[in-house]
């Protein structure tokens, strides 16, 4: 039996819009290490995808121009603030190593004069490191995972806290609902796929493609908190571990379709 094709509402359920060439060539690229590819194989992909090999040629060229891929000698590379989201992403496929104390790392942007390229990376720092935004300027976690790189005006601290609740804390941070919700359907999907994975076909690779970068996208944003602090039912340990069980197949059939493509 022959998995059926994603529809464009099943893409959405799994909060991600149809792949445009950008979306895959980064995609692949994120997921590959030490990220750098032919530009031949990336255009290959792109073609499985239904994208116009002239169509993958130009978003490259315009990937190279804004400063987002460097290229040499027909590979093309990951670079500046893309390698940070790839450590980043890697990072949400492991679980923390460090058991929580019970310290909580607090954020504060110092200066209100900032230029929108200065908030617009405070951001991205913290929603990398995994803070939550208790209110503007002011990011927070428990202190089980590293905390945010260190910024211009930024102060950083760690220690104990003191609140009313720290539950009702917690769920003020983050939306547990809505992240438990799409953890389950992901962890769905992934198990489907994990079949028409298993059967090697070349022809369901876009199919494995979406769901790993739907996955991937998800852990990176996953809050990682304390197993005291979590919901009972937290899906996104599971969906951590079955993803690292499909990762092996799925790159693995990645590398054999790269090499046929060189």
């Amino acid at each position: 039996m022959t998995t059926a094709p994603k529809r464009p509402d099943d893409l959405a359920v799994l909060g991600i819009e149809p792949l445009s060439a950008r979306s895959v060539i980064l995609s692949a690229l994120l997921g590959t290490h030490p990220p750098t590819l032919p530009g031949r194989s990336l255009v290959a992909l792109a073609e499985l995808f239904g994208i116009r090999p002239g169509t993958a040629r130009t978003s490259l060229s315009r990937m190279v121009s804004n400063g987002e891929l460097t290229t040499s000698d027909g590979h093309y590379s990951l670079a500046g603030r893309l390698l940070d989201r790839q450590r980043e992403q890697d990072g949400g496929q492991t679980a923390p190593a460090v058991d929580w104390n019970g310290d909580w790392i607090v954020a504060v942007a110092a200066s209100d004069r900032r230029s929108m390229a200065e908030r617009r990376a405070f951001r991205e720092s913290m929603v990398g490191s995994r803070l939550a935004e208790l209110r503007p300027d002011i990011w927070m976690r428990p202190a089980n995972t590293p905390g945010p790189p260190r910024l211009a005006d930024i102060l950083i601290t760690s220690g104990p806290l003191t609140c009313d609740s720290v539950d009702d804390l917690v769920a003020r941070l983050w939306p547990l609902t809505e992240l438990e919700s799409t953890a389950q359907r992901l962890h769905a999907a992934l198990t489907q796929q994990r079949l028409a994975l298993d059967r090697g076909e070349i022809e369901l690779l876009p199919q494995s493609f979406i769901v790993a970068a739907a996955v991937v996208r998800f852990l990176r944003i996953e809050p990682q908190l304390p197993s005291v602090l979590a919901p009972l039912t937290w899906t996104a340990t599971a969906l951590r571990s079955a993803y690292d069980e499909f990762n092996r197949s799925f790159q693995q059939q990645l590398r054999d379709f790269f090499a046929a493509t060189r």
